[in-house]
C-alpha cells in the first residue's frame, strides 16, 4: 500500500512537474534582471526540481587526467548480471595500472553517488565499478536477492577482472567485501585481491554506535519487515517485488537534516533569480543525483539490517555465507587499509578499523589505518581531503601491493 500510494501522488503530480519544467523554459528567455518572469521562471525551476526520480543518472566520465595527459574514458559493461553490471570504465592506450573493484553501497542511491571516487582513481589505476540496478527494474523471474547474493557477486566480478584485482569497498559493502575475501582466501582462489581497501563501513556497529545504529536496534527485525517493505506497483518490470523503497531511504536521510536542504532549494531560487546560474547549477546537479533514488530487494535490506546492525555477525566471527562461516583469520596476503572520518555520524570511529581485528593472519606490514580528520561520512570519498589527503594514501597501499 505504500508504494502505491507514493506511485499515485507521483502520477498526479507528473503534469504538474512536467508544465513547470517547460513554464520555466519558456520564461527564461526573458532576461529582464530580477523581473517578475525570472522570479517566475526560478519558482518553476524550483519546483520541477523538487522531485524523487528512478533512473542511474549518467557518470559524464568522458575523460580522465593520466599523469599530465588528458585520456578518453569509455564505459563498457564487462559482465551482465540480473541485480548488477561489472562497469569498466576504459582508457584506450592505457595500460599496465592496477585494476580495481570499487564496490558502492545498494543503499538506497546509485553507484553514480561514487562519481568523484571514480574519476580519482582513474588517473592511476583500471576502474570498474558495482552498477546495481533498482530492484523495481528486476522481473520476479530472477528470484530473490540476498546478503548471500551479494556476496556472490562480488566473488564474480572479482573473478572476472581476474588476477592482480584490488578492491575499494565503500560504506555498506565493506562487510561483504572482507567476506568475499575470506572466502576466497580460504579458497586459495587466484584471484583473491591483492588489496582491500574500507571505507567507513560499518564491520563492528557495537563500536560508537550512532544515531542509525540505535534506530537498527530499537525495533525487531518484523517490525522493519511490516513496516518499511513494500511490493513494487504496476507498470514496472519487477511488479510484485518485495522491495525496501528507495524514497523511504531518502526520505529518512532528508529528516535528519531538514531545514539544510530546504535551505538548499532557496539558496537555489535566489541564485536562479540573480542570473547566477553556475551556483545554482551546483545545487541542481546535487539534487539530480542525491534524489535519484534505487529501491533494494527486501531480502537483502532485511537481512542487512539483522545480520549486520542488529546481531553483528561477521564481527562475532558467525556470519554464514551459502552454508559457509565466514573466517577473516583466512586473509594472509591480502593488503588491509581502512579509512574512517573524524566526524562521521553514519559510521563512526572504531566500526571500520575493528576489520584488523579479525584478520588475525595477517602480518602487521599488511595493515594501514588512517583516521582523517575534518570530515564526515561523504568528506573520505569525495571532497578537497579524500583527493589530497585520503587517495594518496590509498594508491600508496594499492600500488606497494600491486608490485
Amino acid at each position: 500500500m505504500l508504494y502505491q500510494a507514493y506511485q499515485n501522488q507521483s502520477d498526479l503530480l507528473s503534469p504538474l512537474r512536467l508544465m513547470a519544467q517547460h513554464t520555466g523554459a519558456a520564461l527564461w528567455l526573458h532576461k529582464t534582471e530580477r523581473s517578475l518572469l525570472r522570479r517566475v521562471a526560478a519558482a518553476s525551476e524550483v519546483f520541477h526540481r523538487m522531485k524523487l526520480t528512478h533512473t542511474r543518472p549518467p557518470y559524464r566520465i568522458d575523460s580522465a587526467l593520466v599523469g599530465s595527459e588528458s585520456v578518453p574514458v569509455t564505459e563498457e559493461k564487462a559482465l551482465e548480471l540480473p541485480f548488477g553490471i561489472l562497469l569498466h570504465f576504459k582508457k584506450p592506450g592505457v595500460s599496465d595500472q592496477p585494476p580495481v573493484l570499487l564496490v558502492a553501497p545498494l543503499s538506497g542511491h546509485f553507484a553514480t553517488l561514487l562519481r568523484e571516487t571514480v574519476r580519482t582513481l582513474l588517473q592511476d589505476h583500471d576502474v570498474f565499478i558495482t552498477d546495481w540496478h533498482n530492484a523495481r527494474d528486476v522481473s520476479l523471474r530472477h528470484g530473490a536477492f540476498r546478503l548471500d547474493d551479494y556476496v556472490d557477486y562480488m566473488v564474480r566480478f572479482i573473478a572476472h577482472i581476474g588476477p592482480g584485482c584490488h578492491v575499494v569497498a565503500v560504506c555498506q559493502p565493506c562487510v561483504a567485501a572482507l567476506a568475499a575475501t575470506a572466502l576466497m582466501a580460504e579458497d586459495d582462489h587466484p584471484a583473491q585481491p591483492r588489496s582491500l581497501t574500507l571505507m567507513a563501513g560499518p564491520v563492528d556497529c557495537r563500536i560508537n554506535p550512532t544515531e542509525v545504529n540505535r534506530l537498527a536496534v530499537s525495533k525487531p527485525i518484523d517490525w522493519f519487515e511490516h513496516n518499511l517493505i513494500s511490493h513494487v506497483p504496476l507498470p514496472h518490470a519487477g511488479f510484485m517485488r518485495r522491495v525496501y523503497p528507495g524514497f523511504v531511504q531518502v526520505s529518512a536521510f532528508m529528516s535528519m537534516n531538514p531545514e539544510r536542504h530546504k535551505q538548499s532549494f532557496i539558496d537555489m531560487f535566489n541564485h536562479l533569480v540573480e542570473g547566477d546560474v553556475e551556483q545554482a547549477s551546483v545545487i541542481q546537479n546535487f539534487y539530480e543525483e542525491y534524489l535519484a533514488v534505487n529501491d533494494l530487494p527486501a531480502e537483502f535490506y532485511l537481512e542487512t539490517v539483522e545480520k549486520v546492525f542488529q546481531t553483528y555477525d561477521l564481527a562475532r566471527g558467525e556470519l554464514m555465507v551459502n552454508g559457509r562461516r565466514v573466517d577473516c583469520g583466512a586473509i594472509r596476503r591480502t593488503a588491509l587499509i581502512t579509512v574512517e572520518g573524524e566526524r562521521d555520524d553514519i559510521c563512526s570511529v572504531g566500526q571500520t578499523v575493528a576489520a584488523h581485528d579479525l584478520c588475525t593472519s595477517l602480518r602487521p606490514y599488511l595493515k594501514t589505518h588512517h583516521i582523517q580528520t575534518g570530515v564526515g561520512h561523504y568528506g573520505v570519498f569525495s571532497g578537497r581531503k579524500w583527493n589530497q589527503q585520503i587517495y594518496p594514501r590509498v594508491r600508496a597501499v594499492i600500488h606497494d601491493a600491486h608490485r
